[in-house]
């Protein structure tokens, strides 16, 4: 009977690491990517944007600066592509109200590029949601300085 005791605990520990092992790899899948944003305290529109990452199972670290040019500069924002915020993810840069979807979708397909950017701060993009709502791009952009249309938005 020794024996067999000691072959029921061996299988039930086995089952425990098992279980152990599949509810983290279970809980690392649920949780989003993990994105960093770099923007200004003051900026509500930024802020607005963030809670839609969020929404979108996003795991978010914001860090509040004085000024964004740093950032932009560091991760290769080009200057006719900048916004209010800058954020990075998985190696690529996000610049702008980019869209959850358009993000996870830049993952999913992993092309050659630097980065993503919404210029500007169009109406009816994540973060500057409202009635009005302008037609924008979602682009692409390489780190020399070639640009490409990843999404096109209607208006209304």
């Amino acid at each position: 009977m020794g024996k067999g005791n000691a072959q029921l605990k061996k299988q039930t520990l086995l089952l425990a690491v098992f279980a152990v092992a599949l509810g983290m790899t279970l809980a690392l899948h649920a949780a989003g990517p993990e994105i960093t944003v770099y923007k200004l305290s003051t900026c509500g529109c930024c802020g607005l944007w963030v809670e839609h990452l969020k929404k979108n199972d996003f795991q978010v670290t914001v860090h509040e600066v004085p000024s964004v040019d740093e950032y932009k500069e560091r991760y290769g924002v080009p200057k006719e592509l900048e916004s209010c915020h800058t954020a990075v993810v998985a190696g690529y840069t996000i610049e702008g109200h980019v869209p959850a979807s358009d993000i996870l979708r830049l993952l999913k397909e992993h092309p050659a590029a630097k980065g993503l950017a919404v210029p500007g701060m169009p109406l009816g993009s994540p973060g500057m949601e409202g009635s009005r709502k302008d037609a924008y791009d979602v682009i692409l952009f390489t780190a020399d300085g070639k640009t490409s249309v990843f999404q096109h938005y209607t208006g209304n």
